[in-house]
């Protein structure tokens, strides 16, 4: 299923095969470099058993870039090799994910010059080539934990401090560590999530992977390896740490051990070396120059970075391929189209592929979970697939399409290889803002709503709407001679023993029961006024709701909103993260919402779902596409509890991109939350989380693009006014589980958008409701229930005077349950404390009052 086998197209194009032996310049599109390069370090002789180092312009492209080859090259091992993230001069030490990606990096070249495993291959940005590196041998040592080990916990915590982690109170970033009775938590500086070490006495019983957020469990591990969080050792750091904080700071230079620090391409031994944008490497190398010397002395300067003259000299000496997205006057060039597609389904996509196979192209659709590609395979009417690896090196021009499990960016359609190379994100092309026909006539003129297309649509004992008569019951239809004309008659029965022969051409006159709830309403009385008096009073109702949605809605059609940009390559990255797998409503939820966020008509949809449904995930990637364009996202909920729930989801999800999250609650003081505005008004904020309080007048943002309203139904006549002038310049998304009568009401109605989110995800059960009187043995049974499960309960009390009273004979009924009381009448810092504790896990069981919605 890898691609690797594509890369041996490349020896078939007379141009692919010379640069291959010979090296030199070559103009490349944009979307084959990442395949070129794949080829010529997977089988250029020059490449064969050596470590390859591919420069690229900036950490952005690097990063972006081996991601890519990870996918071309798999299983062999791809590394990112980013900059520091801080000047030396700053005397900051780097942020421990990224000296763990640099250590990783590192660590791969030299293993490989020891003989270890398949040759790496390094992407490294022309910044981080400039900053001298120091040498191995004053890096503190790794950890490598393993079930079964037998471990000293001080040991153990002295290792950690030495490897540059930092010990707190709670795990929430990488380099970070906690000790807890016989629990170890550790954030590896390389990895994307913590581990938890169970001891059981001094042996290591367990390994965990675990979200810092919900500390829930996400895998067990029998092995970890913990890298260094730190390029130097303790008294080396210590140094620093000291000079920063002193007004008459010393040259970095002066602190640090510089004559064993050394250039990158010194330490990569003979690895060959491929320039991947030659235009954008010397640019790069002057500017940080620039910056460098604006802080040292020249002379100073040299101890910690090289020179781009000593840099390019280098690259001249060792590159023998250089690549360029700029046509000159390169002896080689190497054309692709991008792999865009105008299809909106499987079933328009298929001619566009048959058209690339009947043209002699190789094609390749990649797809990121090989389920989705066997139900392609599956629904294709003529073509065939068969999957890369599956006995099918892709070589064979019999036909067939061949579809590979990986993750592109990317893809390209190369007629000189002819090869095709489809990402499944580009195969389709996503919904855009416009209505389906079936949208349209539900929601605007034309057919109302519950209207009947044909006899078809009835079946005995529907409930439907006589417009002249009222509500009545489908009885069946009837055959009858009326004066002498024969004719057919839909039989209609009304309130008592009434009933109406209805002649079928007036099958206009009549619409299908819409209402709330599963019950049939009361039919209607024939004669009388009833019916007229209920149509009138509809009537008046409708028309004062037209009147007040009117200025409203004109007004948001009339301004233009922002209309964002389609998804980039960090929005397809955030998405393949998430890990779950989404449901088809929500999936419709999410193109639905971007379809919006990309037209310029402002949005304002309602996203109904129950609880877990996954209402959040698409709010998150709303955010993301908003906070992706440069404009700021206002998520208001109605509770405390609820603001710090979606704030520690934010920050954790975004906590890999620029975006900087912050949250305005009772649990924050004065300061914090004034600090959080201000922030937030300067545009340095991009997501603000919050409750009311960001409804009041000093709350502004610089650039707001979009408001997320949790829970819409919870708040009050004053505040929706206040959000009503909002949505008239950004776009809105309110979730609610249970909206209310008139948020529903607009939405079926077509006045606002509407997207409901039935389908549980895999492995959810039902809620199930039990009523009955109070009864210990039951309350005993099912905390127990819950407490085995790993689960956690609330109890609610709501009488302050007695709620101790009520939590001493709880723990007096379940000694081996962890209780903790919340309510209004605690200190707010007490009851923040005590909320987050449970939060965090560390109780079972909340005995609270109603304090906890609020």
């Amino acid at each position: 299923m890898s691609l690797r086998p594509l890369l041996a197209h490349l020896d078939a194009s007379p141009q692919g095969a010379t640069l291959a032996r010979d090296g030199g310049r070559a103009f490349v599109s944009a979307s084959l470099r990442p395949y070129l390069l794949a080829a010529l370090v997977d089988g250029a002789p020059a490449y064969a058993d050596r470590a390859a180092i591919i420069v690229a312009g900036d950490d952005r492209q690097a990063r972006d870039l081996a991601a890519d080859l990870r996918a071309w090259l798999a299983p062999r091992p791809v590394r990112f090799y980013p900059g520091r993230g801080v000047a030396y001069e700053s005397h900051l030490a780097p942020p421990p994910h990224l000296v763990g990606l640099r250590v990783a990096a590192l660590d791969a070249l030299l293993d490989h010059r020891e003989g270890a495993g398949e040759p790496p291959v390094v992407v490294v940005s022309a910044v981080a080539l400039s900053e001298k590196v120091p040498d191995p041998g004053l890096r503190p040592h790794g950890l490598r934990l393993a079930v079964g080990d037998l471990v000293d916990l001080e040991e153990l915590s002295a290792d950690l401090v030495r490897a540059g982690y930092d010990r707190v109170e709670q795990v929430s970033d990488r380099g970070q560590f906690v000790v807890r009775g016989g629990i170890v938590d550790v954030y590896p500086a390389t990895e994307e999530r913590a581990v938890r070490v169970e001891l059981f006495d001094i042996e290591v019983e367990s390994l965990r992977w675990f979200s810092t957020f919900t500390q829930r469990s996400l895998g067990d591990a029998q092995a970890v390896e913990i890298a260094p969080a730190a390029e130097l050792a303790p008294e080396h750091r210590e140094l620093a740490e000291i000079a920063a904080t002193d007004e008459d700071r010393p040259d970095i230079a002066e602190l640090l051990p510089v004559d064993r620090f050394a250039a990158f391409l010194d330490l990569a031994g003979d690895a060959a070396v491929i320039l991947a944008a030659e235009e954008e490497v010397e640019p790069a190398l002057r500017d940080h120059w620039q910056d460098v010397c604006a802080a040292f002395h020249d002379v100073d300067a040299h101890h910690l970075y090289v020179a781009p003259a000593e840099i390019s000299a280098a690259l001249e000496a060792r590159a023998a391929v250089r690549l360029s997205a700029i046509a000159g006057d390169q002896p080689l060039e190497f054309r692709a189209q991008a792999a865009d597609t105008a299809a909106r389904s499987l079933k328009e996509a298929e001619p566009e592929l048959e058209k690339l196979v009947r043209g002699g192209y190789r094609t390749v659709v990649a797809w990121p979970r090989r389920g989705e590609g066997d139900r392609a395979a599956y629904n294709l009417a003529r073509l065939k697939a068969s999957w890369l690896g599956d006995g099918d090196d892709g070589h064979s021009t019999d036909g067939r399409v061949r579809f590979a499990n990986a993750s592109l960016r990317d893809g390209f359609v190369a007629g000189g290889l002819k090869l095709a190379v489809i990402p499944e994100h580009r195969l389709f092309r996503r919904r855009r803002a416009g209505r389906s026909e079936e949208g349209v006539r539900a929601g605007g003129g034309g057919v109302r709503k519950g209207a009947l297309r044909s006899f078809a649509d009835l079946r005995t004992q529907d409930i439907i709407v006589h417009e002249d008569h009222g509500i009545a019951r489908f009885a069946g239809f009837d055959t009858r001679t009326v004066a002498a004309v024969t004719r057919d008659y839909l039989q209609l029965e009304f309130q008592g023993s009434d009933k109406v022969y209805m002649p079928v051409e007036q099958l206009a006159k009549i619409s299908r029961y819409v209402g709330a709830g599963g019950s049939h309403p009361p039919l209607s009385k024939l004669g009388g006024k009833s019916w007229e008096t209920m149509k009138a009073r509809a009537r008046r109702s409708a028309q004062e709701m037209a009147g007040e949605l009117l200025n409203l809605y004109a007004e948001r059609k009339r301004r233009a909103g922002t209309a964002f940009e389609p998804d980039g390559d960090w929005q397809r990255d955030f998405e393949e993260r998430f890990p779950y797998t989404e449901t088809a409503d929500q999936l419709e939820a999410i193109e639905l919402v971007k379809a919006d966020m990309e037209s310029s008509r402002p949005m304002d949809r309602l996203v109904c779902g129950d609880v877990g449904y996954g209402k959040t995930e698409v709010a998150l990637r709303a955010a993301f596409k908003c906070a992706a364009d440069g404009k700021q996202v206002l998520m208001l909920v109605p509770t405390t509890i609820l603001a710090q729930q979606h704030f520690g989801t934010f920050a954790e999800r975004l906590a890999d991109w620029p975006f900087r999250v912050e949250h305005v609650s009772r649990f924050r003081s004065a300061a914090q939350q004034r600090a959080a505005i201000e922030a937030f008004g300067r545009g340095e904020v991009d997501v603000l989380v919050g409750t009311h309080r960001l409804l009041s007048r000093d709350v502004r943002a610089k650039d707001l693009g979009l408001i997320v309203v949790d829970e819409e139904q919870r708040f009050g006549v004053k505040q929706k006014e206040l959000l009503r002038q909002l949505k008239l310049k950004v776009d809105v998304i309110s979730m609610s589980a249970t909206p209310i009568p008139r948020t529903l009401q607009m939405s079926l109605a077509g006045v606002r958008d509407i997207s409901v989110i039935e389908t549980p995800p895999e492995g959810r059960r039902p809620v199930k409701t039990y009523v009955g009187e109070y009864d210990e043995e039951l309350v005993r049974q099912a905390l127990e229930r819950e407490k085995k499960r790993g689960g956690q309960a609330f109890f609610l009390h709501n009488r302050v005077e007695t709620i101790d009273e009520t939590a001493e004979r709880l723990r007096g009924l379940l000694p081996g349950v962890r209780f903790e009381v919340a309510h209004g009448q605690l200190d707010e810092h007490e009851l923040e404390a005590r909320m987050l504790a449970f939060l965090r896990g560390e109780a079972d069981v909340l005995v609270a009052t109603s304090i906890i919605e609020s």
